[in-house]
């Protein structure tokens, strides 16, 4: 009896694995956050700097307000949250009304260290949330700083702060008190006097009068609130709506009390995705043996992983996640990562070795947890750190006087 004949159409199609070239790259060297200060110290008139942003007009006090977690999505989505906010979407980066991309990964240590020392993350070497040390072999967590690292040793460039304080600018940082004496505001944001306060309301009304207090000034100031709420409950949240508000307030509290002569932008670090709690959407590195299999190290964070293979192993480890995760994340090879620019067109030597043999950045709403490595982490309902547009654009809205 003869057998049916299969065809390859009676199957259902492999999905293909996501090509690299479809990878938004950050718009670094004219429109990303390791390009905002540099130009704006440019045109306070600090030696060394170009007008990078070409958009931007020179103002002689600048105020920098970056609220965590803000992504220019999340603005334009919720304008009855942040009314003031969403008035101001036209002025973004210089009245073009478009925004900043974060730079790669979209996570905190990273992009702060990008807009305090003006560079991008293959030259500062904040490379992720976690990353390997290659002196030591352990994972560093550069947010928390843990294992502590000599921290001018891990990011050795000056800030554009400490560069503008020396050239005579009247320089300060206005945040909380909390902040004032970790490695990574060393690192990313010193330069000047730093001011701690507790409350926004405070550091907005302290900010305005910093300005004031000088011809040529440049003061930064942060919000830290709208990303907790997001993390904890997503951005679809009544919590992180509720943070929108607030910080809606206090960026309109000091727009009101800007001296003459100034120029306001509001920024971010990164935007945020609510990822779903079902095993699609959060798949459990700790879980999946076919994952770890010849990985040493997992680095990164649930949405843009490094991953540091067995010696010998890369090969493997490439082809299996790419394989498992291709369709789902963007899957590079460190030398594929750094050849299309993800990290920055220059990576340091120091920083070489951070960056993980595999990268693995997300492309739709998943995320690659690991329940028992970093049960905090993986419990979060909004993540970030990818290039998808939620995560990686900002705002760069604009008030002058």
């Amino acid at each position: 009896m003869a057998q049916p004949t299969t065809t390859a159409a009676a199957w259902p199609d492999e999905p293909e694995p996501l090509s690299l070239d479809t990878a938004p790259v950050p718009a670094y060297g004219s429109g990303s956050l390791a390009d905002l200060l540099p130009t704006l110290a440019a045109g306070l008139g600090v030696p060394g700097f170009e007008p990078l942003i070409s958009e931007l007009a020179p103002a002689d006090r600048i105020c920098v307000f970056l609220i965590d977690g803000l992504g220019w999505e999340q603005v334009r989505a919720h304008p009855a949250e942040a009314p003031f906010l969403a008035s101001l979407l036209g002025t973004s980066r210089g009245g073009t009304g478009r925004p900043l991309t974060s730079g790669f990964p979209a996570t905190t240590a990273t992009s702060l260290a990008s807009v305090g020392t003006g560079r991008p993350p293959g030259e500062h070497g904040l490379t992720g949330y976690t990353v390997r040390d290659p002196d030591t072999g352990q994972l560093m967590n550069q947010l928390r700083w843990r294992p502590w690292t000599p921290p001018h040793v891990w990011q050795p460039y000056p800030t554009v702060f400490e560069l503008a304080d020396a050239a005579g600018v009247h320089t300060a940082q206005v945040s909380s008190p909390a902040f004032q004496d970790t490695p990574l505001t060393k690192v990313a944001l010193s330069g000047g006097t730093f001011h701690g306060r507790l409350s926004g309301e405070e550091r907005m009304d302290l900010a305005a009068r910093r300005l004031a207090e000088a011809d040529r000034a440049l003061v930064y100031t942060y919000y830290s609130e709208v990303d907790g709420a997001g993390h904890r409950f997503g951005v679809d949240s009544d919590a992180w709506r509720g943070q929108l508000m607030h910080a809606d307030q206090l960026v309109q509290r000091l727009a009101e009390q800007l001296p003459a002569r100034s120029a306001l932008y509001v920024t971010a670090d990164h935007g945020m995705v609510d990822i779903p709690f079902d095993e699609e959407s959060r798949i459990d590195f700790d879980e999946d043996w076919e994952l770890r299999a010849g990985v040493a190290l997992l680095g990164g964070e649930g949405r843009a992983r490094h991953v540091y293979a067995v010696p010998g192993a890369e090969a493997d480890v490439l082809a299996v996640w790419r394989e498992v995760l291709g369709d789902r994340f963007w899957v590079a090879g460190r030398e594929e990562a750094v050849a299309a620019g993800w990290f920055g067109p220059h990576i340091d030597e120091r920083v070489y070795g951070r960056i993980g043999d595999v990268v693995a950045a997300a492309h739709d709403d998943v995320a690659l947890t690991a329940s028992l490595a970093e049960p905090h982490e993986s419990a979060m309902a909004g993540m970030h750190g990818s290039m998808t547009a939620a995560e990686q654009l900002v705002p760069l809205l604009e008030v002058r006087t």
